[in-house]
Formats: C-alpha cells, structure tokens, sequence
C-alpha cells in the first residue's frame, strides 16, 4: 500500500468508478469528483498528494484549453503538487504543452491497468521526495534565522576585543581556516558564528559539530556519512556533516579532544578535500569553509606528542585567541545589560537596570565560567527580582578576593547531590574549565560530566 492520497477529477462517471476501484487497492486514499470548480475545496479537505486531472469537460470540446487551466490554477495554489494530465485524444503538441506548464506526466484514455499504476507510482515517489526536500530547506531555514538570532552580533568595546574584530573582518571574506583558542564560555561559538555570517558563504550552512561530544565509533559515520549496509543499522544512505555543510561553514568544536588515529582521518579529509562514507569507496568532493576551536594548549600538546603537527598547521592559518571575561573590563556591564534585555524579552519583565553595588559586583568577580557564567546569572536574577533593579543579592555570588575561588566547602549536614555538584564544580575549576581533564580525575566519561553539568546547571 503507497501512502498517498490521488484525487482524480473527470466529468464521466465511469472513469471515475474504474479509477477508483483500481486505485483504492494500491494508494492510501482515493478521492473523486466530477467538476474541477470542486478544487478549492477539496484540496482544502484533504491532503493530496496525486492529482489525476481530465483536460476537457464540455461536451465536444478536444482541445485541452480546459485542463492546461486547471493545471495551471492547482499549480498556483501549491508548486508542488504533482498534476497527472490525461485525455482521450492523443496530440503530442499539447502532451508537451502541459508538461511545460508543470504536469508531471501525461496519460491516454483508455488507460491500461498496470501502466497506470506504474505512472502513479512514480508520482507519489516524487511527491514525497519534493515534500522531504521541503520540509529540509524548512529546518535549515528555521535553525539559520534560530542561529541568527542566538549570535546576532559580539557585545563589547574594550581593547582585546576590537582587536579580535578587526583581525575577524580581515579574514571573514576569505576562505583561510580558522582556530579559535580561548577557555569554556568565552564565546568561541558566537565567533565562529560572526565569521560565518561576515563571509562569501553567509547564504550556506553553518554546522556546529562538538568533537567532544562524538565517540570514536560515531566520528566517521557523523562527519563522513554512511552507505547502506555499511553497518546493521545502516538502513538507508546517509551523507556526513561535511557533505551536509556543502557550500557553508563547518565548525569544528572542541577539536583538541580528538585521539591520534582520528586526528590522521580528519587531516586526510582536510588535505584532499574528498570524504569516503563508510562502507563506500567512492570520494566525493566537499566545498565548505572550516572554522576549529578549542580550550586545550595545541602546541603544547604537538611537543607532547598528543597532537599532529601536520594537522595543527592544516587548522591553524588563522588563529584567534579569546579572552577571559575578567580581562575584558568595562564589557562586563555591557554583556550584563544586552542579557538583561534580552531575558527581559523572554520573561516578558520590565526589570530596568542595575543598581550601583551589584555593577560592582559583577566588574569584581572573577567570571571562572566567563561569558556562558554571566549569561546564566543574568537569567537567574531577571526570573527571581521582584523590583525593578537587579541588587547585589538578586546576582547570588560570593565573589572571593582577585585570583580567589567561589567554590563553597565541603559542610558536615551536606546531602550526597551537594557533594557531587561540589566535586564537579572543583575540578572544573582546578582544571579551567577542561572537560576532558576535569572528566579524568573525577573517573567519569565525557559525556557523563556533561550530563551532571547540565543537571547542576554549571
């Protein structure tokens, strides 16, 4: 059974009783009508996949005027519906007439069973597939305006920052790879993001992909993509985030987590400029800008050893290197009060600004979690204020002395969970904000401090 629904429109009764009777055994749903001024309606009743249309509905009239206008008004109401012609007069001259104006295919009455069958058939393949594809340039529509929106520009004026944007805008234009440097939370997204939208491929894919988050069994079916039967699961073909990005930016986070072997299969990926889906040994040809970033000393690891050399130039033409949020100065208010605009916004509050002590509050802490700490701050104190200014108590910090640690001790009445989101916040912060460091120590996998970093909200 094709899970399509065929409307077929035709002024004799017992084409319509023939087609429905062939058609209901093989399609989802099968829906008649005599007059084609019915339309309207029933396109607005039901969802319609096929459209099995007549050309002439006068008595006597052979010409097809009829049937190209109808075709020609369905097609206005929806591009894509797929419009099936058929006539009982053969004329070569009007099949292609109809099919210049969008009919998918063109069939004689009387029709024969099985090649009816076999041109509905393919219909409904294409239909589907112009509604796959819809519904994808839909998504990717959505999540570049969502991307947009989330990284609508970089907030700040001081003096590391202005120097970073205008090296950004040197090099956004051109297609030199980028690595990004800089601790948890500083904004490395939001970066690459600003390149991306400053660049020759702004109309293309940004694809944020997390290295950290990928397991070494996952890496090359996600960046690479798969053939069917590549593996059990493998069910169908599916391109890796490479080929997905085609045209756009691909943003590799957290590339200094990669193990040696798959750093050797990225470099290879890099230097040819091809990708092989696995279970597949045809190359094929990728075009996308690549922006990396990480938190972990590259160079240092090179001469350790833990990071190729080879793969550290490929990555690195450009090399941006963000700044910690407390060195930033005066930005500090700046982020602080583009984020209380914006939670304002979301929370729908009318919280105006802040008052004088807790601006010195936030200009002394020390920001352990830097910008992605201060968001969260924000959000917390614009949901919990009931006045109109966020005070010093609204922010919830206990800011040490300069160089100092927020992290509370260990009390005696202390519940198991506490103890855990303590630990986790010490190794975090003993390690500046290295997951796979902090991972290590604690005994846990990557992923699963991620999970008890969003469990605790760190």
């Amino acid at each position: 059974m094709i899970d399509a629904t065929v409307l077929v429109i035709d002024d004799d009764d017992d084409i319509l009783l023939s087609a429905k009777l062939l058609l209901k055994q093989h399609f989802r749903q099968v829906v008649t009508c005599k007059s084609p001024r019915e339309i309207n309606v029933l396109l607005s009743r039901n969802e319609v996949d096929i459209i099995l249309l007549d050309m002439n509905y006068q008595k006597g009239s052979s010409d097809g005027r009829e049937g190209l206008y109808w075709l020609e008004h369905i097609l206005s109401i929806d591009k894509d519906y797929v419009v099936i012609l058929m006539t009982a007069y053969g004329n070569v001259e009007l099949a292609v007439q109809a099919i210049k104006k969008g009919a998918t295919d063109f069939i004689l009455k009387p029709w024969e069973n099985e090649k009816l069958f076999a041109t509905l058939s393919a219909a409904a393949k294409l239909r589907h597939s112009n509604k796959k594809v819809n519904k994808l340039e839909k998504l990717h529509t959505s999540l570049q305006k969502d991307m947009a929106r989330r990284f609508e520009h970089i907030v700040g004026e001081s003096e590391p920052i202005q120097k970073l944007q205008s090296v950004l805008l040197k090099v956004a234009p051109t297609d030199a790879n980028i690595l990004i440097l800089g601790e948890n939370g500083t904004g490395k997204q939001v970066f690459a993001y600003e390149i991306h939208k400053h660049s020759q491929r702004k109309n293309g894919v940004f694809m944020h992909v997390d290295l950290g988050s990928l397991t070494e069994n996952l890496f090359e079916s996600e960046l690479f993509g798969y053939a069917k039967g590549a593996f059990t699961d493998a069910k169908e073909d599916k391109p890796g985030r490479f080929e997905m990005a085609e045209g756009g930016t691909i943003f590799l986070d957290e590339i200094g987590n990669l193990s040696p072997p798959l750093q050797a299969k990225l470099l290879s990926v890099i230097q040819n400029r091809t990708v092989n889906r696995l279970g597949e040994s045809k190359a094929r040809k990728i075009n996308v800008r690549l922006i990396t970033a990480t938190n972990m000393p590259l160079a240092e690891m090179v001469s350790k050893g833990t990071f190729r050399q080879d793969l550290l130039f490929r990555i690195n033409t450009v090399e941006l290197l963000l700044p910690q949020l407390c060195k930033r100065g005066s930005d500090i208010l700046l982020l602080a009060n583009y984020f209380l605009q914006s939670f304002n916004t979301k929370y729908h509050r009318n919280i105006r600004a802040f008052d004088n002590k807790a601006e010195a509050l936030l200009l002394h802490y020390q920001w352990p979690g830097n910008v992605r700490e201060l968001q969260h701050v924000i959000e917390r104190a614009v949901i919990m204020t009931d006045g109109l200014q966020i005070c010093e108590e609204d922010l919830q910090l206990n800011p040490q002395k300069f160089g100092g640690t927020t992290t509370p001790s260990v009390q005696d009445d202390m519940a198991l969970e506490d103890m855990e989101k303590l630990m986790v916040q010490r190794a975090i912060e003993k390690h500046k904000g290295n997951i796979s460091r902090a991972a290590s120590e604690l005994g846990l996998t990557r992923a699963a401090l991620y999970r008890r970093i969003e469990k605790f909200d760190l």
